[in-house]
């Protein structure tokens, strides 16, 4: 009960004090009306009479007080959404500009001269990485070889490898296989790709296996299929899908180009003056 009564007693005095400071302020605000109606009436005369001087002090206090009432302003101006943004795309910049400098000449150590693969490595694998990101498409593993390169015995092995590839060959390399435009088709290419397992690893030891295992039926002579034809469905399919006009007139895989180029058309070199 005594801390009741003390509690109640501090809330009862608060409450005093405030309702004292209203009546203080209020009277002040009207002694000051007060001192502008009385003031002499030559002055007031003097500069337009006693109502146009009372109200240019009554308009000079309502300014007064509400400068007083105005909000303090702050000392910390923060940026807008927009500023921020940009600070962080300065950040990120500034990151990767570090790295550049300080992180990048340690990979000299890892540097490896390049050697072309020899013909016992016809084998071309082909991977995917989104910058550290994980992905799907990072675990997928496509390899790539020509069938000239193979350890083909002859040509009915290398017919019957094209049947029993089916839609993996091609008699074109494919766009994405890594390969040049430039070299020689020959008798195409095959592509095994793989995804199905949770490794990358799993997912290129599958296709190599596989590969591994279409060689040695294809070189197996038990089994003759040299009166089959090769299926070129999905190439006409392809090719029709791709709209270039390959497809017309029997221009499939012959299309002009800088190889049918008649060497005696060019120009002969001309002799140099001395």
């Amino acid at each position: 009960m005594a801390h009741c009564f003390a509690r109640t007693s501090l809330l009862s005095r608060a409450l005093r004090n405030t309702h004292a400071l209203r009546v203080g302020s209020s009277r002040s605000f009207s002694r000051t009306l007060a001192a502008g109606a009385r003031q002499s009436p030559t002055q007031g005369q003097n500069e337009g009479g006693y109502g146009r001087r009372t109200k240019a002090v009554i308009e000079d206090d309502m300014e007064d007080l509400w400068d007083n009432l105005e909000e303090p302003e702050m000392a910390i101006e923060d940026s807008p959404s927009s500023g921020h943004l940009i600070l962080q795309e300065q950040r990120q910049i500034l990151h990767y500009m570090r790295l550049i400098e300080h992180e990048m000449p340690k990979l000299v150590a890892y540097r490896k001269t390049f050697t072309p693969p020899t013909p016992a490595e016809p084998v071309v694998v082909r991977s995917m990485h989104y910058q550290g990101e994980v992905h799907p498409a990072m675990f997928k593993r496509v390899i790539v070889a020509p069938l000239d390169k193979l350890p083909l015995k002859s040509k009915d092995a290398i017919h019957k490898f094209k049947l029993l590839a089916g839609p993996r060959w091609t008699p074109n390399p494919p766009a994405d296989a890594g390969v040049s435009g430039l070299d020689d088709w020959g008798n195409g290419y095959i592509k095994i790709s793989c995804e199905d397992f949770p490794t990358p690893a799993m997912n290129l030891k599958w296709a190599s296996d596989t590969l591994d295992k279409l060689i040695e039926e294809a070189n197996n002579e038990a089994h003759q299929v040299s009166d089959i034809p090769v299926d070129l469905r999905h190439v006409l399919a392809k090719t029709r899908k791709a709209k270039k006009g390959d497809h017309l007139q029997g221009r499939l895989f012959h299309r002009p180009s800088i190889r049918d180029f008649p060497k005696e058309w060019l120009p002969q070199s001309l002799p140099q003056k001395a």
